[in-house]
């Protein structure tokens, strides 16, 4: 699996994390003081990449948490029909349907950059 440990004081806004074993951007961070018995602890809070639902995190910010490495790569758009994109990877040529955003549309030959992760694909 394309992904790597760090400890929970190395992320920051904007980057990516694992929660709920799926791949998330963090929106918000933050660190509570260290308790009597304790070190302090992070809140995260994210929005899933490809789903795009909330979730939470809380740990200690030396405990280590999973985070994805998300590719952003280049393809140009073959087709589009109704929400659906058919686009060509410009790197391995492979050719795949994705689900266009939405008020977006697409015309053939249009070069676009689209996350992948794990068989997941999202146009950006």
């Amino acid at each position: 699996m394309p992904r790597e440990q760090k400890q929970v004081r190395e992320l920051q806004e904007g980057s990516y994390v694992m929660m709920d074993d799926s791949p998330c951007e963090i929106n918000a961070y933050s660190t509570a003081k260290p308790g009597k018995h304790g070190s302090a602890k992070a809140r995260i809070e994210g929005k899933g990449v490809f789903d795009e639902r909330k979730r939470s995190l809380s740990q200690p910010v030396d405990a280590k948490v999973w985070v994805p490495i998300i590719r952003r790569k280049q393809g140009q758009v073959v087709s589009m029909d109704g929400d659906e994109v058919q686009v060509m990877d410009l790197d391995s040529y492979d050719t795949f349907t994705m689900i266009a955003p939405e008020n977006e549309s697409f015309t053939p030959d249009d070069n676009i950059e689209f996350l992948e992760y794990e068989g997941q694909r999202k146009v950006v």
